[in-house]
């Protein structure tokens, strides 16, 4: 049950807010000074504080009451405070709620009005708290992630990519070839780095092939090496990826370029460890982990015929998902600031207008617009014109109407999306708190 701290002198007033919130299963504390008030707020939770402005007989300036506000927003800067004045100190309160506070209502209240002021100031400090403690509790499993491997630098505080990397950890050690699937520039080749670090194999070469960067011609020889005289231009023998990895890890990056010829021979080396360079009938064996990677549609590929089937499941053993980075938004700020190199901070400002960015190109665009952003930033700080990105039309806001009756596959789908933070949901679906609450009752969907 909530608590609100009332702070009056004027005992009537405490016992008038007692009744009604108590009306409204709201606990209330009363205190008729500030020191009284401060001790309550040092001794028990609150979630609330509602203050007079003036505490000492026949004192009307206001500044006792703005001295207790200053006191209370340094020692809890996120509890939210209503002011109760007259009339004629209404602009010392309008000063006070420029600097912090939640709102100011003038004696006599209006009682309605009151309750609707404190039920949404309560919401939003139960999401507040609820988010904190969620951050905290992500925070942990970060620090227990990084003390018990290697995570090769990874930068990352988003629970969509603490999955992924956690995953990544947690097969490393088996000698399956996993496939990491995303989007370009989401950060795969960072994954296939984890997996190597935390392998059997973690102390043998990591080697990187981009398929996608080779014409079709050449993918065979990178891999597999050549012959002298194998194909045209190939002056001398040379040796293949595959043969650089042994005893560590072949990261093949856009498999989905290997031709059907390579896919042949791939699943020879995935199933057997042999293969031949091109050019010559002798068999090699080596020992490689293969981690690989695609931003292709594999089951597409394998019904259009342009990709093996069965490679296809040899590949994927494990396959690892990583999200594009519209998808996972606690990584942008901390990946933004990993990207600085002069030490300009960005701006509050730059840092939101940098989460409101769909990211097309994924982490690869975001370290493109800082990098360009500090080279064009003239400030002490790097701003949203600095960051020169591209205005998008604001989504339109749901509002609540007779109609908004969301089925149970939405509500499941938005509490998802907003970590289980009932206030938020609500706030995307339209609807107060205690309607979401009540559809969720409908629909059987737990509370917690």
């Amino acid at each position: 049950m909530p608590a609100i701290l009332i702070i009056d002198d004027n005992a009537s007033v405490g016992t008038a807010l007692d009744v009604l919130f108590s009306l409204h299963d709201i606990d209330t504390l009363l205190a008729q000074s500030p020191a009284e008030g401060l001790a309550l707020l040092e001794s028990q939770p609150v979630d609330l504080v509602i203050q007079d402005m003036n505490f000492s007989e026949d004192t009307t300036s206001g500044e006792e009451g703005e001295a207790l506000f200053a006191q209370i927003r340094e020692r809890h800067p996120d509890l939210p405070v209503i002011l109760l004045t007259a009339w004629t100190h209404l602009s010392s309160a309008v000063d006070l709620v420029k600097a912090g506070a939640a709102d100011y209502l003038a004696k006599p209240w209006d009682d309605r009005k009151l309750l609707t002021t404190v039920n949404n100031l309560l919401e939003l400090s139960e999401a507040r708290r609820e988010l904190d403690q969620r951050r905290q509790r992500e925070q942990r499993q970060r620090h227990a992630l990084e003390d018990k491997y290697a995570l090769c630098g990874a930068v990352f505080a988003d629970p969509a990519s603490e999955r992924v990397i956690a995953l990544a950890c947690q097969v490393a050690r088996s000698e399956l070839p996993v496939l990491i699937t995303g989007p370009n520039g989401a950060g795969k080749e960072k994954i296939a780095q984890i997996i190597q670090a935390n392998s059997l194999v973690a102390k043998g070469p990591f080697v990187a092939v981009n398929c996608g960067a080779l014409p079709s011609e050449l993918i065979e020889a990178e891999l597999f090496g050549a012959e002298a005289g194998a194909y045209t231009g190939a002056n001398k023998a040379r040796e293949g990826k595959f043969e650089a990895a042994d005893g560590g890890t072949l990261f093949l990056d856009e498999i989905g370029n290997l031709s059907l010829g390579g896919q042949m021979k791939l699943l020879r080396v995935l199933e057997t460890g042999r293969f031949e360079r091109l050019g010559s009938n002798r068999e090699r064996q080596v020992k490689v982990r293969v981690v690989s990677a695609t931003n292709a549609d594999l089951p597409a590929m394998i019904r259009e015929g342009t990709f093996r089937e069965d490679l296809y499941y040899r590949l994927n053993t494990v396959e690892l998902t990583l999200p594009p980075l519209a998808d996972r938004p606690g990584d942008i700020v901390p990946l933004a600031e990993h990207f600085l190199s002069i030490g300009k901070p960005l701006s509050s400002t730059a840092a939101t207008a940098l989460q409101r960015h769909l990211w097309p190109g994924n982490v690869r665009e975001l370290r493109n617009v800082i990098q360009r952003a500090e080279l064009l930033a003239t400030g002490n700080r790097i701003e949203v014109a600095d960051l020169n990105l591209p205005r998008a039309p604001a989504a339109p806001r749901p509002t609540p109407s007779a109609g908004n009756d969301p089925d149970r596959a939405r509500i499941e789908e938005v509490l998802a999306r907003n970590h289980g933070v009932i206030a938020q949901a609500a706030n995307e679906l339209g609807l107060s708190r205690q309607a979401l609450y009540r559809r969720m009752d409908r629909h059987g969907i737990p509370r917690e």
